[in-house]
């Protein structure tokens, strides 16, 4: 199949509305919450922000639901250019599309989050657990804002490959690897304690996830 552009398409309006709403976003917390802010992007560097922010783990406090809502818009503008380059015809024919991967996006994560909770509360290993969900959380939305960066090339710089495209969703998804990983590092201590706990809880929910959704996706 040829590669399809993304400066064939007719009409981005909407995409430069999306972008300039995501900025928005990340204006009021950074107004909102500037030191908490600085510390978030501080993170790659030091770990400083969970030692101060994330004692309460509140992953409900406003300051994560805003982050939130920048990761589900910025992958799932991700997901709808790479749709646009590997099945043009699909977008074109789905006015909707962007709408139902966003809503896909979230509830997919949300029932996730919820099923963790509960094994949590099962296994009596909520405390490890929320504290690798704070973490994981504060991570994606770091990672988010890498998206970000990228779309906006793919958009308006660039003419993406559907290799590209591969190209870049692999560095994101090694860099979640890579937070996880260091996530594991910083709570080994306690981890060792509910050892095959949360093993089992990371081979349920944190691994047969994503296997399913890929088969379903491809």
């Amino acid at each position: 199949m040829l590669e399809y552009s993304l400066r064939n398409i007719e009409n981005w309006d909407w995409i430069t509305i999306v972008l300039v709403g995501i900025f928005a976003i990340l204006s009021i917390t950074r107004y909102l919450y500037p030191k908490r802010f600085h510390e978030f992007l501080s993170l790659p560097l030091t770990d400083k922000f969970f030692k101060l922010q994330g004692k309460g783990y509140e992953i409900k406090h406003l300051f994560n639901v805003l982050l939130f809502a920048v990761q589900v818009l910025s992958i799932s503008l991700f997901i709808y250019i790479y749709l646009s380059i590997t099945d043009p015809s699909l977008v074109q024919e789905n006015q909707w599309l962007i709408i139902q991967i966003g809503t896909g996006y979230t509830v997919f994560v949300l029932m996730k989050f919820l099923s963790e909770k509960i094994i949590a509360y099962i296994f009596n290993i909520e405390s490890t657990i929320n504290s690798y969900l704070y973490e994981k959380l504060s991570y994606t939305s770091l990672i988010s804002l890498l998206l970000l960066m990228g779309n906006i090339i793919f958009v308006f710089t660039i003419h993406p490959t559907k290799n590209m495209l591969l190209t870049f969703a692999t560095v994101i998804a090694g860099l979640y690897i890579i937070s996880l990983i260091s996530s594991f590092k910083r709570n080994w201590i306690i981890i060792l304690r509910h050892f095959f706990y949360f093993i089992l809880y990371l081979c349920t929910l944190e691994i047969v996830p994503y296997i399913i959704l890929y088969r379903l996706l491809v």
